[in-house]
């Protein structure tokens, strides 16, 4: 197995993980202050982690590692908004349906301004793995998502967020002079997460004051998330470095089929005929993506 098929899959996994406990602050906290709590309490974890790594080593930063280390994370900031804000449509399926054009969204991006150019054999992986994602999304209708509506722009809106941010993250990894892909990587979550908690922070106490203080007080199931949540990221951003963003949210989509087979073997729900294709589909895109 490749490394960095590897790396992807534990991440994947992990954020699963973490978004279940995630959930379960969603009954103290607010949506936002929820999503807050991912670069909150990943900040301490995240330095000391690339601490640790460099040991006083030059980190050879750059401008254009700023540059897109910024878009990344304010790309991924507007994303999660966006997909939030379908959410209050009526029709949450549409926009999530559409915010997992994500994978292709990167492709296009990637080739553009990195300059990753993508094999046919992934092009159709990417594809095929689409289609079973929105299979899996809800009980959603091709007409559903063939209507222009609200729900449908946010998602793409959201879908390009989440697209800007791989990009901008690989491209904050490459643009580092020196490290191998886990050096890179630690140093740009740490940059990241900072990032993000300082503006979001700042959102909050701006729109959502008395939030902040849930934040702190939640801190024994936020604790997990952020330290969860800084692993998975590590492990995005690491197997973004060896391979395409696109390629690397492509195979990612794989957190969907753990997150259905959750609620079969925890749940005891049942599968229908769609979800059943869907993951067909799903394991079908990521086989193409990950075979020579």
């Amino acid at each position: 197995m490749s490394l960095w098929l590897a790396i992807t899959l534990v991440a994947a996994f992990l954020q699963n993980v973490r978004s279940l406990l995630q959930k379960r602050l969603t009954g103290e906290l607010s949506v936002n202050a929820a999503a807050y709590v991912r670069f909150f309490y990943a900040v301490p974890f995240a330095w000391l982690f690339a601490f640790w790594l460099w040991e006083g080593s030059p980190a050879g930063f750059t401008l254009a590692f700023f540059f897109w280390v910024l878009l990344g994370a304010v790309a991924q900031m507007v994303a999660t908004a966006c997909l939030l804000a379908s959410f209050t449509t009526g029709n949450f399926a549409v926009g999530t349906a559409y915010s997992k054009s994500e994978a292709a969204q990167a492709a296009l991006f990637g080739l553009l301004v990195l300059g990753d150019a993508l094999t046919a054999w992934v092009t159709t992986g990417i594809a095929i793995s689409l289609v079973g994602v929105v299979l899996l999304s809800g009980n959603v209708t091709w007409g559903d998502l063939l209507r222009p509506n609200r729900a449908l722009w946010l998602g793409l809106a959201a879908g390009t967020g989440f697209a800007l941010s791989a990009v901008g993250f690989r491209g904050a990894s490459l643009a580092l002079m020196q490290g191998d892909f886990l050096h890179r990587a630690s140093l740009t979550v740490m940059v990241a997460v900072s990032l993000q908690t300082l503006l979001m922070g700042t959102y909050l106490w701006v729109r959502e004051p008395g939030q902040l203080q849930r934040v702190v007080h939640s801190w024994r199931v936020a604790l997990w998330v952020g330290l969860i949540g800084m692993v998975a990221s590590t492990g995005w951003f690491s197997a973004m470095t060896l391979t395409s963003a696109a390629v690397v949210r492509a195979v990612g989509q794989v957190e969907l089929l753990f997150t259905v087979l959750t609620s079969v073997w925890l749940l005891g729900e049942r599968l229908r005929w769609r979800e059943v294709l869907g993951i067909l589909l799903v394991v079908t895109g990521i086989l193409l993506l990950v075979l020579p």
